[in-house]
């Protein structure tokens, strides 16, 4: 009973997300609710399934880019990377998705878009064009730069734990794919969004006159700012020696820099994207009641099962089943159920297991491209667009967001096939 029951739920909430006649957040919150009300986890499971290293991250950044948007320097990053672009649109859109990707390398991707997003917004209202293309370039871009590194997306977190595979590791067999990947990714978005992203010569010839320098409001917080935000940015490139999560780092950086810089914390406070976080929270609550009534780990086995030990169908089964399965379910809670089911192959065969833990990095990570619900980035980006008066509905990214994924898969698997497989 509790095994349909938990799917019925899933599938009813994901129906209505992407219906997009109630909001997300609303239906995320009644379908954890429905969860645990009829017995599904208890509220004690229901807490326990919430990714609050996620929340914590979210909330520690949202904070500090809070913060940091009232000195004025997005605006100043808007009108010099803009510049630097000649001011043309599809050239900023390439600028853009390179910085993004390279970014969410280095940190993550859900920290670079709650960065990039706001510079977005700077930009096309000065070139009065729509955001939606370049919102949609910034996604995808995200999620491919996070991919490469072990720090850049949390379920090469999770796998980097399991296995043991360091930053290097992930650096030299990820790089390159993602970077091919990406470069192609690019150049099909400039292809498609070509005719929307036009703007008159005065428009450009305006944006280049503009002096950028204008728009830094507070010198003195700008410092404390960008001090306490790379302090922060160490921390997540260091976090693995200093034994601490990413929530702990942003929320030490947010409260330092709430405490330095004597800013109000309700008017702080207020800059947080609480709608997005209650979708996050109740999204795992939701699909932590599948897991614990065994509806994922059936589906895993039943599928690993079908492969029959042998390398190769095995690392596709990976690869496809973990994309698809990230662009409609979180990959967070995908990952972790994936994780011991590999282990045990790993165990009762002698599979060289590498190769299949990139395959699953690849598809959990690119998967989240799929959907407007695939990935936290997504997410992120579709609740502070709303702040900006801009609409991403879940069909609009569907139609760009799922060919371009399809593709990333399929070069992936192009790549594991020559380099692992052959």
């Amino acid at each position: 009973m509790h095994f349909w029951l938990s799917i019925i739920i899933f599938l009813s909430a994901y129906l209505m997300i992407m219906v997009e006649k109630v909001h997300r957040s609303i239906i995320a919150l009644v379908g954890a609710s429905l969860v645990i009300v009829t017995g599904l986890l208890n509220q004690k499971q229901a807490f326990a399934s919430i990714d609050f290293n996620t929340i914590g991250l979210l909330v520690g950044m949202m904070i500090i880019v809070g913060v940091t948007r009232q000195t004025g320097v997005f605006e100043y990053l808007a009108i010099k990377a803009a510049k630097m672009a000649g001011g043309k649109p599809l050239s900023i859109l390439v600028a853009l998705s390179l910085v993004t990707a390279f970014t969410s390398a280095m940190l993550d991707n859900v920290t670079t878009v709650l960065l990039i997003v706001p510079i977005t917004f700077a930009i096309t209202d000065r070139l009065d064009i729509t955001p939606l293309p370049f919102l949609y370039a910034e996604i995808i871009s995200s999620n491919l730069g996070g991919t490469a590194t072990l720090i850049g997306d949390p379920p090469n977190i999770m796998i980097g734990s399991a296995t043991g595979l360091g930053f290097i590791d992930f650096l030299s067999n990820l790089a390159l794919p993602v970077a091919i990947i990406l470069l192609i990714t690019v150049a099909l978005m400039v292809w498609m969004f070509r005719k929307q992203l036009r703007t008159s010569p005065q428009r450009i010839n305006e944006l280049l006159q503009i002096n950028e320098k204008t728009f830094i409001k507070d010198w003195r917080l700008l410092k404390i700012c960008l001090f306490i935000l790379s302090l922060t940015i160490a921390g997540f490139l260091l976090h693995q020696m200093l034994h601490l999560e990413s929530a702990t780092i942003a929320l030490a950086g947010a409260s330092l820099l709430m405490l330095i810089s004597g800013e109000n914390p309700d008017e702080v406070l207020l800059t947080v994207e609480w709608p997005t976080l209650f979708f996050f929270a109740g999204l795992f609550v939701i699909v932590g009641g599948l897991v614990e009534n065994g509806v994922i780990a059936l589906v895993a086995q039943k599928v690993l099962a079908m492969t029959g030990g042998q390398l190769v169908p095995t690392g596709m089964l990976v690869l496809w089943l973990s994309a698809i399965a990230s662009a409609f379910v979180d990959n967070i809670p995908m990952v972790a159920t994936m994780i011991p089911m590999l282990q045990s192959m790993g165990q009762m065969s002698p599979l060289p297991m590498e190769s299949i833990w990139w395959a699953l990095s690849l598809g959990a990570c690119l998967g989240g491209n799929g959907t407007l619900i695939g990935a936290s980035a997504n997410i992120m980006v579709a609740g502070i667009a709303e702040r900006y008066d801009t609409r991403i509905t879940f069909a609009s990214y569907f139609k760009i967001g799922f060919p371009l994924m399809l593709l990333s898969i399929v070069l992936s698997t192009i790549y594991l096939y020559c380099f692992f497989w052959l």
